[in-house]
């Protein structure tokens, strides 16, 4: 199991929903948009302090994030 993949595209999915660009996210991390697109494609791991705060933007919890909720 690739957790950073699963990770990613969770990631994703809450931005979509949301209705962010990705760009719109990376500004609020203070990353550029092809940094913030490894997140995504699961080729970075985040830090704690990354997975509060895109949490917290996104309105969903650590679990969904990491999809122990699927």
């Amino acid at each position: 199991m690739n957790i950073a993949k699963i990770v990613g595209e969770n990631l994703k999915l809450a931005r979509k929903a949301k209705g962010y660009s990705q760009q719109q996210v990376a500004q609020a991390l203070n990353k550029y948009q092809p940094d913030y697109s490894e997140y995504e494609r699961g080729l970075i791991q985040l830090d704690y302090e990354k997975i509060v705060f895109l949490c917290k933007m996104l309105d969903i919890t650590p679990n969904d994030l990491f999809g122990f909720n699927s």
